[in-house]
C-alpha cells in the first residue's frame, strides 16, 4: 500500500466528487462545485491538502487565509468564504481557516484525517500563520438534541462520554473549543445547523509589524504641487521629501496623483501631445524602480499616482502599487477620457482586480474609473476595504465630479476611499496648463464615522500633506450593524453586477 500526501489540482475533481460522495451521503446536494476547486487551487495552491492510496483519492482538507479581526468569533460559513465566493482569502493574512475535511469510509482506519491535519498545522508553521481556526460540525448531535444543549453536547464529548465521529477527532487533534456557532451551515440538519469553533495556535507565530491584526490603518496622501523640475534627479528629491515625511508618520500608505510626473514633459513640448507623452513614457520604468527603492527603505506602500507606458504601440495610463516588501503590482486606467483619447491616443486596460496588502485588501482605480460605480462594487466584492483614486483635474466642476462619486462609493460599498490630485499651474507644458485639486478621505455614513462622511480633507490647491487613520473594524461593525447595510440588503434576485 502506498500513501501520498500532496496538493489539490483541478485534475482531481471528478475522483473528488465521488470520495466526497461516499464520505457525505447524506448531503449529495453539497458536493464541491468545479469552479469553487479551481479556485481554490488557483488563489491558495499550498491550503489544498489530498491524500492517495495507491494513487487512488482518499481524503481531502481544503483552507484558506483569512484576516480573522475582519470577522471575529461570531461568524456564518457564508461569512468567512464570501458566499462561497472565496474572495475572503488574503495572502497576508493571519489565520489559516479550514473550510472542508473530508477521507473516504473505506479508508478511515488509516487515520488519513490525522495526516490531514498535520499538513495543516505544518503550513501554518511555515507561512508564520497565528492559528488554524474552523468551524467543526457535530454530525451525532441530532441524536441528543432533545435533551441536551449544543453546550452540555460538548462537555460531554469532550469528557468522552459521547462520540462525535468529527468533534472528537478535532479534539484528539489538540483544537481547543472556542464557543458555539449558530446557524453556521444551515444545510447541516445532523448538526441542527450549530457547529463549533475550535482553534489551534501556533506556538511559533512571530507577529509582523504593520499587517492588518492592528486595525488602524495610516493614510498619507499628496497634494502635488506641479513645477518644473532641472532633471530628474530634481523629481525624485521631491518624491523622497514625501515618502520621507510619510514614513516619520509611520504611514502604512503614500498615495501620489494621476500623472504627477508630467512636469517632466517640459522637454518634448515641441512635440505633439501624444508623442511627448510617448517620450515620458520611456522613464516609466527607471521612475517606477526608483520609487520602489524609496517603498523598502522608508518601510510605506507607496501607490505612485500613474505614469504612461507605451506597449504594442499603444498608450496606456498606469498606476503602480510598490509594496514595502519589494514586490511591485499595477492598475491600468480602464475609463479613458475624451480629452485623455483626443490628445494622447491613450487606451483602456481591461483587468479589475483587488491588491493583497500587508494592511488588507485594496482597491485601486484612477480618476474617471471612480464615476463608474459598477467597478467599486465588484472591488468591494472581491473583499476591497479601502480604494485609493488618484486623480488629475483641470477644473474645479471636473474635480467636483470625482469628489462627489468617490464619497457615493464609499458609502455603498461600505469601505474608505482616498484620493489625491495635483496642483497649481504648468506653463510650459501642452494640455497641462491648469489644475485644481483638493485631498481627501472619505467613509460610510453612520455613526461610527463622522457626520458629514469626510474623515480628512486637505485645503484646497495648496501644495500639502494630509495624514489620516482608518479603522478597518468600523467597517465590520457598520456591515453587521449598521443603521443601514447596503452589502448586505441587495436584492440579489432581481440584479448583480459580475465581471465578465
Amino acid at each position: 500500500m502506498q500513501i501520498e500526501t500532496r496538493n489539490l489540482t483541478i485534475k482531481d475533481y471528478a475522483e473528488l466528487v465521488e470520495t466526497m460522495k461516499r464520505a457525505y451521503p447524506q448531503m449529495s446536494e453539497s458536493i464541491w462545485s468545479k469552479k469553487s476547486i479551481e479556485k481554490l487551487t488557483k488563489i491558495f495552491p499550498q491550503g489544498q491538502i489530498c491524500i492517495t492510496v495507491d494513487g487512488k483519492l482518499a481524503a481531502v482538507a481544503l483552507s484558506i487565509i483569512v484576516n480573522y479581526d475582519e470577522f471575529g468569533d461570531d461568524h456564518t460559513y457564508i461569512d468567512i468564504t464570501g458566499n462561497y465566493t472565496f474572495n475572503t482569502h488574503i495572502a497576508t493574512g493571519n489565520v489559516l481557516y479550514g473550510i472542508e475535511v473530508f477521507v473516504d469510509p473505506e479508508y478511515r482506519e488509516l487515520r488519513l484525517g490525522r495526516r490531514l491535519y498535520d499538513g495543516r498545522k505544518e503550513l501554518c508553521e511555515l507561512l508564520n500563520l497565528k492559528s488554524i481556526v474552523l468551524g467543526g460540525r457535530i454530525p451525532n448531535y441530532h441524536k441528543y438534541s432533545h435533551e441536551l444543549s449544543p453546550r452540555e453536547y460538548i462537555r460531554r464529548v469532550r469528557d468522552k462520554e459521547i462520540y462525535d465521529p468529527v468533534l472528537s477527532f478535532q479534539l484528539s487533534n489538540n483544537f481547543l473549543p472556542i464557543k458555539i456557532l449558530k446557524k453556521y451551515l444551515p444545510e447541516d440538519e445532523s448538526s441542527k445547523e450549530n457547529a463549533v469553533l475550535l482553534q489551534w495556535n501556533n506556538i511559533y507565530y512571530s507577529k509582523r509589524p504593520n499587517t492588518m491584526q492592528d486595525s488602524v490603518i495610516r493614510l498619507g496622501l499628496v497634494q502635488w504641487q506641479m513645477r518644473h523640475f532641472k532633471d530628474i534627479h530634481a523629481f525624485y528629491e521631491q518624491v523622497e521629501f514625501f515618502v520621507d515625511v510619510m514614513g516619520d508618520y509611520k504611514s502604512d500608505f503614500v498615495l501620489f496623483p494621476e500623472l504627477f510626473n508630467t512636469p517632466l514633459l517640459a522637454p518634448y513640448n515641441n512635440l505633439s501631445e501624444r508623442d511627448s507623452m510617448i517620450e515620458l513614457s520611456k522613464i516609466t520604468e527607471e521612475i517606477k524602480n526608483k520609487i520602489s527603492e524609496f517603498a523598502i527603505s522608508y518601510n510605506v506602500n507607496i501607490i505612485s499616482g500613474s505614469m504612461p507606458v507605451f506597449e504594442n504601440n499603444e498608450l496606456y495610463n498606469v498606476s503602480y502599487l510598490l509594496h514595502r516588501d519589494g514586490r511591485m503590482d499595477e492598475y491600468r486606467k480602464i475609463h479613458i477620457t475624451p480629452n485623455e483619447k483626443k490628445y494622447y491616443g491613450m487606451k483602456g486596460g481591461n483587468e479589475i482586480k483587488v491588491f493583497d496588502t500587508d494592511c488588507g485588501k485594496i482597491g485601486l482605480v484612477i480618476c474617471y474609473d471612480v464615476e463608474f460605480p459598477e467597478l467599486p462594487r465588484i472591488l468591494a466584492d472581491q473583499g476591497m476595504k479601502i480604494l485609493f483614486v488618484p486623480y488629475l483635474t483641470d477644473t474645479q466642476n471636473a474635480y467636483m465630479r470625482v469628489r462627489h462619486c468617490a464619497a457615493a462609493r464609499a458609502i455603498e460599498n461600505e469601505c474608505y476611499v482616498a484620493i489625491a490630485g495635483c496642483v497649481g499651474n504648468l506653463p510650459g507644458v501642452n494640455n497641462m496648463d491648469i489644475q485644481f485639486g483638493q485631498a481627501a478621505v472619505f467613509t460610510p455614513s453612520d455613526f461610527a464615522f463622522p457626520s458629514n462622511a469626510i474623515k480628512g480633507e486637505a485645503t484646497p490647491n495648496t501644495e500639502m500633506t494630509l495624514i489620516v487613520d482608518v479603522d478597518l473594524n468600523l467597517l465590520k461593525e457598520i456591515h453587521h450593524n449598521g443603521s443601514v447595510q447596503v452589502m448586505k440588503d441587495r436584492r440579489r434576485d432581481l440584479y448583480e453586477t459580475y465581471l465578465k
